[in-house]
């Protein structure tokens, strides 16, 4: 476990955790490294292969046109590199954040191939934050600029002032949605160049994230309010005289506004106007507003694939050749769990995984608009599980008793970790898979243990110690093998998108039912996007989300939105 392979990169830190690959000895190594490399292509993509000419060397033939377009291939990391592949930078100290190159010691190696654009994109990003984020010359050059008067912001300015534009996210309802709109901020400001820097407000985010960028910080300081002149940014919301929709709705150009910031209100309740956001002509005008201020309680990565024009879709394309892993690989990229967490991740998983021969997350969640009694929803998630063969079906008591002497130990392992503001669900599972000291209780002869980390009652999303025992379990979750999450859930798509796995979803009750169709295996790993702007830019009008980009469909656990598809 604790033996790394082969990394690249010779910080300290990385020198601690890798050691060096053994070089292929021979022609033939060599050339079956070449014959893994063409049979991935095939595998993950479709890739046709055919020979050229005598030589024997092989070309592309009607292989995807996306893939054709992407650049190199895509490759799957090997599952011992702590920098996934490259997808995390090796520059940094690994004492500062435990979690970051040692998660990948406790994950299921992932099985999504990361693209080698995706991760020069990253390096160029991070040094584009170095650049401009906050305690440099730019980051001040740029404040000032905010405090300047109105009027004065109609002055072009020099190139040498005005060299870094920001997009700034403000938190919005639970720890899930918070992770799902501050990675879809992040896409955003790959694709336009922008500085992502997180308003903390209240120091709800402390201790929770370590820092995702080497040599800077993600977090907007916080000081004094002359620090930062945008005002009362929790406050802004629809309609505001300084949001996109407002301009737009007065016909003014976004990019010629007299305040040198302006408001993005993605959040569920937006209008057409907000929802222009997601049109091309919008975007070419953001590109000349300096600040760019959002709100946002959904995964609007989806909506960035539906914004028409030949970069955005180029650009998408050559980092994610598989849509169905944005979440996946930003996610692991983003998101690692301060000390603090991870010292409750660990001592979770070695109370509840560590000697585990199979890990099953289950993650459930109730919704005001889907009312559901507990006995009906428990009775759901049996029913799930047993017929998909996630948890086995228990003998009866006698059979037990009568095999209890035979001295036999248990086929098969299986630590099972329920997710929930609830205890009864976990409680109830217990005891149906209750055994006594030598067999256990269920058809195949597995030993079935159930654990719950946390039942507190409520969401209490503004406090600093709930969001991190959310967060220590969202990441548990991500340590599964098998994962079974609630509809609509956005605590369930942080999980399912860490874990890399297609979860099975538990369908929405009907007339406070279990419907008949207990759970579906869900057709992609990525996130729902709960509320899509259903805007035809090029017809302005109204229009159907999920049926305008091959990539986009309407999701299975929430009809009404989208997500990415492969």
């Amino acid at each position: 476990m604790d033996q790394l392979l082969p990394c690249r990169g010779s910080s300290a830190a990385r020198r601690r955790w890798c050691r060096p690959a053994a070089r292929p000895s021979s022609a033939l190594a060599i050339g079956a490294s070449v014959a893994a490399a063409l049979l991935l292509a095939v595998v993950l993509f479709g890739v046709r292969l055919t020979p050229s000419g005598g030589n024997n060397s092989w070309v592309f033939d009607g292989g995807r046109d996306d893939v054709l377009k992407a650049g190199p291939l895509a490759t799957v990391p090997d599952p011992r590199d702590p920098t996934l592949g490259g997808l995390l930078s090796p520059d940094f100290n690994d004492s500062s954040c435990l979690s970051r190159y040692r998660a990948v010691l406790y994950r299921r190696p992932s099985l999504h191939a990361i693209s080698s654009h995706l991760i020069s994109a990253l390096r160029r990003y991070e040094s584009l934050h170095r650049q401009c984020g906050p305690g440099t010359p730019a980051y001040a050059r740029a404040v000032e600029r905010l405090r300047a008067a109105p009027n004065a912001s109609t002055t072009p300015p020099s190139s040498s002032s005005f060299d870094c534009s920001y997009l700034v996210w403000n938190p919005v309802e639970g720890l899930g949605n918070r992770i799902l709109s501050i990675t879809s901020g992040f896409l955003y400001a790959l694709l336009t160049d922008r500085v992502l820097l997180l308003h903390s407000s209240g120091g709800d985010l402390d201790d929770l994230f370590c820092e995702p960028f080497p040599g800077s910080t993600w977090i907007l300081p916080a000081g004094d309010k002359d620090d930062f002149p945008i005002r009362d940014m929790e406050q802004l919301g629809q309609g505001h005289h300084e949001s996109l929709g407002a301009v737009l709705g007065r016909g003014e150009d976004p990019g010629g506004a007299a305040s040198p910031w302006l408001y993005a209100h993605l959040v569920h309740n937006y209008d057409a106007q907000d929802r222009r956001f997601f049109c091309d002509d919008a975007q070419a005008a953001l590109r000349r507003v300096p600040w760019l201020v959002f709100h946002s309680d959904n995964y609007f990565a989806p909506g960035l694939f539906l914004i028409p024009g030949e970069q955005h879709e180029r650009e998408l394309s050559r980092m994610f050749p598989r849509r169905d892993a944005v979440f996946h690989h930003l996610g692991r990229y983003l998101f690692h769990p301060s000390n603090t967490v991870w010292g409750m991740v660990t001592r979770y998983h070695e109370e509840y995984f560590a000697k585990a021969d199979e890990r099953v997350g289950i993650q459930v969640r109730t919704f005001g608009w889907a009312p559901i009694s507990a006995d009906e929803l428990y009775g759901q998630i049996l029913k799930c599980t047993q017929r998909e063969g996630i948890l086995p079906v228990p003998v009866p008591g006698e059979v037990v008793a009568a095999n209890a002497d035979d001295g036999r130990q248990p086929a098969k392992r299986k630590a099972v970790v329920v997710v929930s503001l609830h205890g009864e669900y976990s409680e109830k599972l217990r005891e149906m898979y209750r055994k006594d000291n030598n067999g256990s209780t269920t058809t195949g002869g597995e030993a079935v243990s159930v654990y719950q980390p946390t039942h507190l009652g409520a969401q209490r999303s503004g406090e600093k110690e709930h969001n991190q025992q959310a967060f220590a379990e969202m990441v548990l979750l991500g340590f599964s093998d098998a994962v079974v999450t609630t509809a609509a859930s956005t605590f369930g798509y942080v999980g399912q998108g860490l874990a890399g796995l297609r979860p099975w979803v538990l369908m929405s009750p009907v007339d406070e039912k279990a419907p008949d169709t207990p759970c579906r295996h869900a057709p992609t790993i990525e996130p729902c996007f709960h509320s899509p702007p259903n805007y035809d830019c090029r017809a302005k009008a109204e229009g159907d989300a999920g049926r305008m980009v091959r990539h986009i469909r309407h999701c299975e656990d929430y009809p009404q939105g989208v997500q990415l598809v492969e």
